[in-house]
């Protein structure tokens, strides 16, 4: 037993949470940030504005999702060269054949497979054949025995949650903001999930709402403390800055998630905010605008295919409000409140930028 594990370890495979709930996750929604949802943005950017090079590029990047996706993984578990260049051929099987729950499948498929490279890689003399072999055959015989399965179940469970919205658009309005918005903050990929649930629709503008609250919500709360660059670093980057204030004390979390339980209902019950963009979108927020730049691209492709005849006024207003405007405004108010109670102290929320 102990011999394996130190096999295990000069190969540099670590199983722990952090590696593959955290790391491989958080990659795979960088690498599909860098393919499908960019794509996404410039292929609407192009069709707006008469620029079909915009949308030329744009086929190019989508195409390789399930590539870009794979690559990130083995980026992220420290692949060897040979290993992370034969996972290219493992995202793309994974991704076709995992159908609307491709990322899923391909978070699965290649981790496994880029673990299981790992371990033969240069482990013979004829290391340039074996460990690509290995590899790729791994992953894709597993795409063809699995992704199939488990694209069916995430799709599922992604259409279980966005059905259950449209039939409580309350509670479940509130539930999905609450959850997503937390995954947000926390350590972990909030994108990947919404990505990996193909989570759409009057659900994942619940989720939009979830992690805007978080993002311009401790934007707003931290700014006596961080100023224009926090405000900055956490409204357009990620609110997971403040994680290790959150470690110390919790409770400066309690008025980003109070907002988040109210703007999910008000999103749902009251504008009918829906993401019918790309479904990480619904997970990004307002990091670098990716959440409301989803929403309006699923705008438009609801006018091309005849769901939707124009876009109104109150669609702007909606989206105005559940991003910006009540986020912020209610996590100020919140935070005045719990700052008097003696909950959030003094540079409670500060940054080291």
């Amino acid at each position: 037993m102990g011999r394996c594990k130190a096999f295990l370890e000069r190969k540099n495979v670590i199983f722990s949470a952090k590696r593959y709930g955290i790391d491989a996750l958080g990659a795979m929604a960088q690498g599909l940030f860098a393919s499908l949802l960019i794509g996404t943005i410039l292929s609407t950017l192009g069709e707006q504005a008469g620029l079909p090079v915009f949308v030329e590029i744009a086929k190019y990047a989508q195409s390789v999702t399930g590539v870009a996706m794979a690559i990130a993984i083995g980026y992220a578990l420290q692949c060897p060269p040979l290993v992370l260049f034969s996972l290219a051929a493992v995202g793309q099987a994974a991704n076709v054949l995992g159908g609307a729950g491709g990322p899923l499948a391909v978070y699965i498929v290649a981790t496994i497979s880029a673990e299981i490279g790992k371990i033969v890689s240069k482990e013979t003399k004829i290391d340039i054949l074996v460990t690509p072999i290995v590899t790729i055959g791994t992953g894709v015989l597993l795409s063809m025995w699995v992704a199939g399965y488990i694209g069916q179940a995430a799709s599922a469970v992604g259409g279980a949650i966005m059905w259950a919205t449209e039939l409580q658009p309350f509670w479940m309005g509130m539930f999905v903001s609450v959850i997503v918005g937390i995954a947000l903050t926390l350590p972990i990929s909030s994108a990947a999930i919404c990505a990996a649930l193909s989570l759409t629709g009057l659900a994942g503008g619940a989720a939009v709402a979830g992690c805007c609250a978080q993002m311009i919500g401790f934007a707003v709360l931290s700014y006596r403390e961080n100023r224009f660059g926090g405000f900055i670093a956490q409204g357009l980057g990620t609110s997971m800055l403040q994680m290790g204030n959150i470690v110390k004390n919790i409770k400066i979390w309690i008025p980003a998630i109070l907002t988040s339980a109210i703007t999910g209902p008000i999103a749902t019950c009251v504008f009918g905010l829906k993401m019918n963009g790309a479904a990480v979108a619904s997970g990004m927020g307002t990091c670098g605008m990716v959440g409301p730049i989803g929403v309006y691209t699923g705008w438009i492709a609801d006018i091309a295919n005849g769901q939707k005849t124009g876009i109104t006024a109150m669609d702007w207003i909606g989206l105005l409000f559940i991003a910006i405007v009540l986020p912020a405004v209610l996590t100020w108010v919140f935070g005045l409140i719990c700052r008097k109670l003696g909950w959030i102290k003094e540079n409670d929320l500060k940054l080291d930028l």
